[in-house]
Formats: C-alpha cells, sequence, structure tokens
C-alpha cells in the first residue's frame, strides 16, 4: 500500500530560471522524506531539460546532486493557466554554501574545513570531467550542503558533506556554441575564466578558475573581484582576483594552480598537499537512494500530473532532449 502524497512546504528560493520548493511526506517506516521540486516555465524550460539528460549520468554520485526522475514533467498551472515544467531533486538540509558561509564570523570558514570542502568539490569535478561536461557556473549557490552526524566514543559529533548541483548551463567539453562577443560569460561572470570570455573556451580549466574563486571566498568572507568595480576587460588582459596575503602558503599555491592555464585537472589536483595530497582517504563510493523512497516521489509525481495530453516543446528542448518523453 502506497504511502502519503509528499506535500508542499514551503518555497526555497527563486531565480530567473523560476523556483525550488521543498515537498515533504513519510516514508514506509515512518520517516520523513524529503525532496526539492525545480520549476520552471516554457521560456526556461530547456535548462531543465539539459540538467535532467546529465544528471541522469550522474546517478549514484557522491559528489553531485541527485535527480529523482529521467524526465521532465510538466504540467498545467491551474491558478494562471500555464505550463509548467518540473524536476524533482534531492533535498539539502544544509542549504547553499553561500548560506552555510555566513552563519560564520565575519563569513570565514575555519581552514581545516575549507580544505575538506575543496577535496570534495575536487571529487565531484573530476567525475563531471571525466564524463565529459564541464559544469561552467560552479559557484557557492550551486553547491549544496548536507548535515550528518557520527557517534565517535559514545560522542556526537556534526560533519558535513558537498555536492554539486544546478546543471542548467552545463555543455560538453570544447562546446562554445554559447559564445557571443555580446554575451561572453557561460555562467556567473565574476566566477569565469579568461579564455572563456576571450574566446568561449568550454574546457576544464573553465571549473577549475571557479573552483579557486570560491576557494578564495571561502577564506576570506567576499566574492571575487571585491577589491574593484570587476570589468570583463580584466579577464581579457589575463588578470586574476585578489588573492589574500594572510591565506596560509598551501591554499595560495592551490589557488594560484586553478587559476593556471592549461596545466591541471581535478584528478591531479586531488594530490596537492592543500588538499591532503594521496594520504587522505576520498569518498568515492556511490551512494544509492532507497527503492522505498523512489516509489514515494514517483508517487508524488503522479498526483502532480493529473492529465495526460500533448504539449508543444520548445524546440531548443527538443534538441536537448530529443528521445525523452514529457507528459502533462
Amino acid at each position: 500500500m502506497a504511502g502519503p502524497a509528499l506535500l508542499f512546504v514551503k518555497q526555497l528560493g527563486e531565480g530567473s530560471f523560476g523556483s525550488v520548493s521543498l515537498y515533504q511526506g513519510l516514508r514506509y517506516d515512518g520517516t520523513v522524506a524529503s525532496v526539492a521540486v525545480k520549476t520552471s516555465d516554457r521560456q526556461h524550460a530547456e535548462s531543465l531539460f539539459r540538467e535532467v539528460q546529465i544528471l541522469s549520468e550522474f546517478k549514484g554520485c557522491t559528489r553531485i546532486v541527485q535527480c529523482y526522475d529521467t524526465r521532465v514533467k510538466a504540467s498545467l498551472n491551474q491558478l494562471n493557466g500555464r505550463v509548467e515544467y518540473k524536476i524533482p531533486l534531492e533535498y539539502a538540509p544544509g542549504g547553499s554554501l553561500s548560506s552555510f558561509i555566513n552563519k560564520f564570523k565575519d563569513d570565514k570558514l575555519p581552514d581545516p574545513m575549507i580544505r575538506d570542502f575543496t577535496r570534495m568539490l575536487l571529487e565531484g569535478l573530476a567525475t563531471i570531467h571525466a564524463h565529459g561536461y564541464v559544469h561552467c557556473d560552479l559557484k557557492p549557490e550551486n553547491i549544496l550542503v548536507f548535515p550528518s552526524y557520527v557517534n565517535n566514543n559514545g560522542v556526537w559529533r556534526s560533519s558535513f558533506q558537498l555536492k554539486i548541483s544546478d546543471f542548467g548551463l552545463s555543455r560538453r567539453e570544447g562546446d562554445s556554441s554559447w559564445w557571443e562577443p555580446s554575451r561572453p560569460f557561460a555562467g556567473t561572470s565574476i566566477y569565469m575564466s579568461p579564455n572563456s570570455v576571450s574566446y568561449g573556451e568550454t574546457e576544464k580549466d573553465l571549473d577549475l578558475w571557479s573552483l579557486g574563486c570560491c576557494v578564495l571566498e571561502m577564506y576570506t568572507g567576499k566574492r571575487p573581484w571585491w577589491h574593484k568595480n570587476y570589468e570583463a576587460d580584466d579577464l581579457m588582459k589575463d588578470k586574476e582576483p585578489l588573492i589574500s596575503s594572510d591565506l596560509p602558503l598551501e591554499a595560495k599555491l592551490f589557488i594560484l594552480t586553478c587559476f593556471a592555464r592549461r596545466t591541471k585537472d581535478a584528478s591531479r589536483l586531488l594530490k596537492h598537499v592543500f588538499v591532503g595530497g594521496d594520504g587522505r582517504k576520498k569518498n568515492t563510493q556511490p551512494s544509492h537512494v532507497s527503492d522505498k523512497f523512489d516509489l514515494q516521489l514517483a508517487n508524488f509525481i503522479r498526483n502532480n500530473v493529473s492529465k495526460t495530453q500533448s504539449i508543444r516543446v520548445p524546440p531548443a528542448a527538443t534538441q536537448v532532449m530529443p528521445h525523452k518523453t514529457i507528459m502533462a
């Protein structure tokens, strides 16, 4: 017998793409199941089609947020009569890395935590790049925090795991079709690399440059380019964000390596002394979602898709996922 349907709890965030909302319900064992539902309108549906296609290749990857379906579902909003496109995603109780940083004094994370978080992000990027993708929009808002608790000799200690999310702007490595001189940014401008801005290069270097910016932000509590008015010309002149003088030497060397051209990849950077090199245990085993949870999420999808009807798919979306089915 199926458990109760998942019910709307609250809206988690809203952006230019649409919104993300939290839904909850009871699993068969009585525990609470949570799911984040990402919703877009017809105009922004293309990013959802791209995201669900890419996430379907990362099932069980511990450093990538999980999607609980392989299709974008469409339904009619009874309030405004518009078609909405939805995908169900893994819910992060700790919110984004950006909101997590804001909870600390001066918006700065402690050094050991930054090193650990950087290692996790490198593991995620190594997986993404091994599949031939470039994330293109790595930033604290697109990194999710998952709290956990470990019993160590009778003492409960908290720890945190990071997962990379939001693949709506991701591209295949080498795909520069998005680039135009009037629109030179693949993702968020202040996290972009010089080559991506100047030439539209969509390579691993772009994500690693963005990672260097994220590491800076975790140390300083400030966005990259905080010291001046950011201009794309700065990147075209091969300038880089200011690296604070009070950072640990190993952190400075790591960030400079992230900013260097064509000299590294995520797998090699996992050997860097800043993240513990080969001496630290790496969490690369896949995490699996329970079958019961999957069934409950399927029930949620069915409850939110009341009628089957034909709808017109945006041409750009059909190019991204020409073999996928959508229901409304």
